[in-house]
């Protein structure tokens, strides 16, 4: 699996403001910037997130993903470059 092939089930799942997905084709780290977070805590928006990649984290075509999310709101008053190295 890919880090476009990841962003791209996201992206079909969440209408993304932002997405990045980056990695070593196991351990996946995610920013995600969507309007639908806004009133969710972290753990619902995660859930939302492992929710449109279906069976992917349970047979292991996805080992691990990390991730940041935000609303477009939350994302604008982000020092993004942190999330860039």
């Amino acid at each position: 699996m890919t880090a476009q092939e990841i962003e791209d089930i996201i992206k079909n799942s969440i209408a993304c403001e932002f997405i990045n997905i980056s990695g070593d084709g196991r351990h996946w780290f995610g920013v995600i910037v969507a309007d639908s977070f806004k009133g969710l805590r972290p753990l619902q928006r995660h859930q939302k997130v492992y929710a449109s990649l279906g069976n992917k984290m349970h047979n292991d075509e996805i080992h691990a993903l990390s991730m940041k999310t935000f609303t477009p709101d939350e994302w604008a008053v982000q020092d993004q470059k942190q999330f860039f190295n």
